[in-house]
């Protein structure tokens, strides 16, 4: 259509060929000094290129030091976001964070079934780095039923253990043992993060399934020595939801991922926020 025929009021399109930027929407809830939960998700949704959309399941009262209150939103509000956002959006990935409540665990549970989106990530948040308690009890046990409706969970040592309904594992050997363990009940990709390990590894795990094969990656890292890891699972987990979105499978996301997470730890480092346990530098690669 020429220029002159054109409606009145129409624009010509200006978007530029190329990839369509992935759209993530994150679950989560909030944390006021933006270090974790829904704010930590966005940026890392648009560090590694996505457009972030979220839903708010509860409002925290927390900083760095310590998280001394969480307010949970109705399980109705929270499923009336989700679903006004995908009435309205073709939606590429779903993260999942802080749930809290285990009303609202089945009914995103439901949510998911409903719209089967094409990649989920589970970070089946339980306790806040900073030691506050963000699901009850009943929450934590009916995350594991939420685990095989998700492509990807990705649990730290002591959330796996959960997971898994054993101890916790002490070495990489026992983290190998009940990822594997995860996987093989629910069908879902495991990533094990080792970060607290007592025994100091640096290897993230990997188990996943292509076809008919399992397959159980043990992946090194250079571990960072900082006390700045305030939001560090949120983080990952919707970095790796962007990441998905074009890749062929879980291990190519996290092989880009990775050195995004090592340069945000370490940037951390220079942040100056708050006086306990700071952020990560989400966006550290624009000020190097």
């Amino acid at each position: 259509m020429a220029e002159d025929e054109r409606p009145a009021g129409a624009r010509a399109d200006t978007r530029s060929p190329g990839p369509r930027v992935p759209r993530i929407l994150c679950i989560a809830g909030t944390d006021p000094s933006g270090g974790a939960g829904l704010l930590a998700d966005v940026k890392a949704v648009a560090a590694m290129g996505g457009y972030g959309m979220g839903a708010v399941t509860a409002v925290t009262v927390q900083n760095t030091v310590g998280v001394t209150g969480v307010h949970a939103l109705p399980v109705a509000d929270v499923i009336a976001q989700l679903d006004a956002v995908a009435d309205d959006v073709m939606i590429d990935a779903v993260k999942i964070g802080m749930l809290g409540e285990a009303g609202l665990v089945e009914a995103v549970g439901d949510w998911l079934r409903r719209r089967r989106p094409p990649h989920v990530v589970l970070d089946p948040v339980m306790v806040a780095t900073t030691g506050g308690r963000l699901a009850s009890e009943d929450a934590a046990r009916m995350l594991r039923d939420l685990v095989p409706l998700a492509d990807l969970v990705t649990p730290n040592v002591p959330e796996l253990a959960v997971l898994c309904g054993l101890e916790g594992a002490t070495d990489i050997e026992g983290i190998v043992g009940q990822a594997e363990l995860v996987h093989d009940q629910t069908g879902c990709a495991v990533l094990a993060t080792t970060g607290d390990l007592e025994d100091g590894s640096a290897e993230d795990v990997l188990v996943e399934t292509e076809g008919d094969r399992r397959t159980t990656l043990r992946l090194p890292f250079v571990r960072v020595d900082t006390p700045h890891t305030h939001g560090t699972g949120c983080s990952l987990s919707s970095a790796l939801a962007t990441a998905r979105v074009g890749a062929p499978d879980w291990e190519a996301a996290y092989r880009r991922v990775r050195p995004w997470m090592d340069g945000a730890l370490h940037g951390g480092l220079t942040l100056e926020v708050g006086h306990g346990s700071g952020p990560l530098d989400h966006t550290w690669f624009l000020h190097r």
